[in-house]
C-alpha cells in the first residue's frame, strides 16, 4: 500500500528516493495541466501492438528533428538547456512537472523514466548518454502486444507505468512497487488497535481500474494520495517517496505531480496490466 505522511523539506531528491513536502508537492500540482497530454503519435504503432513491434525490447521514433544542446545537466540546474529537456520528455510522453527552466524533483522522476525505458542506468545527470536517446528515443516494450487500445502496463522489472490510450502512449511514469519483504505492523483502524502483515508483494496478471479517491485517503497501512485501484486494495497512488527500487507494501507508488493529472486520464473499467519481476 502507501506510506505514512513524512515531514520532509521543500524537495529532497537523491538518485535512491525521492522525498517531496506537501507544500512542495502542492505547488507542483497547480502547475501540472501546462504540460500537454497529448497520445505520443510517435510511439503510435509500437503502442498499439503491431506485429512488427511484437516481442522488441522497444522501437526508435519517428525522426523528429531535436538537436540535443549537450550541456550536462544535475539536479538543481537552472535554464535553458533544462527547458529543451522538459519540453523534450513531455513530447515523449514523460511528465516533468511544470516547464520552467528549473531541474528539480517532477523533471527527476521523468528522467528516471526516461532512461530506464532506454537502457540508460537511471541517475539524475543528464549527459552525452541520455541526450543521444533524447533524439533517438526508443518506446517503452509493450508488455501485451493484443492488448486493448485504451490500457496501463506496469513493467515491474523497470519500475515504469504506461498509460496507452487509443493505441497510442498517452503517458509515462516512474513507480515503485511493492518491496517484496514482509512486513508486520501495528495500526489503528476501526476504532481498534490491529495487527496487519503481509508479503509487501506487487502480483503480476490482468486486471481492471475500480473505485478512487480524491485526494488523501487514509488505509490502515498508511495514506495514499489520489488513489485508483485495480486489484483489491492495490492501487496507482501518489506518494511522498518514490525510490529507484521497489518500496510500497503492494501499490504502484507514483510521483506526486503523475497522481495529480492522473485521475483525469485514467477512467474506470481501463485494463491493467502487470507483468515482470525487479531483480535488487
Amino acid at each position: 500500500m502507501g506510506v505514512g505522511r513524512r515531514p520532509a523539506a521543500a524537495a529532497l531528491m537523491t538518485a535512491g528516493a525521492v522525498l517531496l513536502s506537501m507544500a512542495g508537492a502542492t505547488a507542483a500540482h497547480a502547475a501540472a495541466p501546462a504540460v500537454a497530454y497529448a497520445p505520443v503519435t510517435a510511439f503510435a504503432e509500437v503502442a498499439a501492438g503491431t506485429p512488427a513491434a511484437a516481442g522488441k525490447t522497444g522501437a526508435k521514433a519517428e525522426a523528429s528533428g531535436f538537436a540535443a544542446p549537450g550541456k550536462t545537466l544535475k539536479l538543481g540546474a537552472k535554464g535553458s538547456a533544462v527547458k529543451v529537456l522538459q519540453t523534450r520528455l513531455a513530447e515523449l510522453g514523460y511528465s516533468p512537472g511544470r516547464i520552467d527552466g528549473r531541474y528539480g524533483g517532477a523533471t527527476l522522476t521523468a528522467v528516471w523514466a526516461f532512461q530506464k525505458v532506454n537502457g540508460i542506468t537511471p541517475t539524475s545527470t543528464v549527459a552525452k548518454k541520455t541526450w543521444a536517446a533524447l533524439e533517438a528515443p526508443q518506446a517503452p516494450k509493450v508488455l501485451v502486444p493484443n492488448g486493448k487500445p485504451t490500457r496501463v502496463e506496469v513493467n515491474l522489472t523497470k519500475q515504469v507505468m504506461v498509460l496507452y490510450v487509443g493505441g497510442a502512449v498517452k503517458l509515462i511514469s516512474h513507480t515503485s512497487s511493492g518491496s517484496g519483504i514482509p512486513y508486520c505492523e501495528t495500526a489503528t483502524w476501526e476504532g481498534k488497535t490491529q495487527r496487519f502483515c503481509g508479503d509487501a508483494r506487487t502480483p503480476t496478471g490482468d486486471y481492471k481500474t475500480t473505485w478512487r479517491r480524491d485526494g488523501w485517503h487514509r488505509s490502515y497501512l498508511g495514506q495514499l494520495y489520489n488513489p485508483i485501484f485495480f486489484n483489491g486494495g492495490i492501487a496507482f497512488h501518489g506518494a511522498l517517496s518514490v525510490p529507484l527500487t521497489p518500496a510500497s507494501h503492494g501499490c504502484v507508488r507514483l510521483p506526486m505531480h503523475v497522481a495529480e493529472v492522473l485521475p483525469d486520464l485514467l477512467g474506470t473499467g481501463v485494463p491493467v496490466h502487470v507483468r515482470g519481476k525487479f531483480a535488487r
